[in-house]
């Protein structure tokens, strides 16, 4: 018997602007969060990692000398949401050493008072209300920071290794982002076609 299967959804395509991130990560300094949710955004947005793999993150997995995080945990099942390791950016560096000072050896990155974090979702929030934004969830971060890839006129291939996705979902969802996105196309479809003699 044949089954129809709805259509594909469209991918979204919220992602925030940096006035949009700053206001954000201003709004997560709370007394009560302060240590973790302004954290949490900054490694979502400059390691495009999902919420799971950000709050399961442990500081041996985190190697601040050679400036990589290992976001794969050992034993976990491989899924198609792949986690991968992800140099660490510049402007995220200083904040993780900072929180280390605050943290144990093999403590979790982001916790409160040692334990970890079950969620993030109501601050997260209420991080979101306070910033006045409006449909975004902590898996806009990704969205983030692949499209700040892809504006930033990064290699396709190195922003897809940095992801952990696959070129396919990265020029499906983000390629037109990028500065390059169809530019040839449109350079070739002012130009006159060439007329080839053929001499017989």
């Amino acid at each position: 018997m044949a089954v129809d299967l709805p259509d594909r959804p469209e991918p979204r395509d919220r992602w925030l602007g940096p006035t949009e991130a700053a206001r954000l990560i201003k709004a997560a300094r709370t007394p009560q969060a302060r240590f973790y949710l302004p954290l949490f955004i900054l490694i979502a947005i400059y390691t495009g990692r999902r919420k799971e793999a950000i709050l399961s993150l442990r500081w041996p997995q985190v190697d601040l000398d050679r400036r990589t995080i290992n976001f794969e945990l050992a034993g976990r099942k491989r899924t198609n949401k792949r986690r991968g390791i992800v140099p660490i950016a510049p402007r995220l560096l200083p904040r993780l050493k900072r929180a280390k000072r605050r943290g144990t050896e093999m403590g979790y990155v982001l916790h409160v008072n040692g334990a970890r974090l079950g969620d993030i979702k109501k601050g997260f929030a209420a991080a979101c209300k306070r910033a006045g934004l409006q449909g975004v969830t902590p898996h806009t971060l990704r969205h983030t920071c692949a499209t700040w890839l892809m504006q930033m006129g990064t290699d396709p291939w190195q922003a897809a290794g940095f992801l952990s996705m696959s070129m396919e979902t990265l020029q499906r969802v983000y390629g037109h982002h990028h500065p390059d996105y169809q530019r040839k196309a449109a350079e070739n479809i002012g130009r006159r076609p060439q007329i080839v003699r053929v001499i017989a």
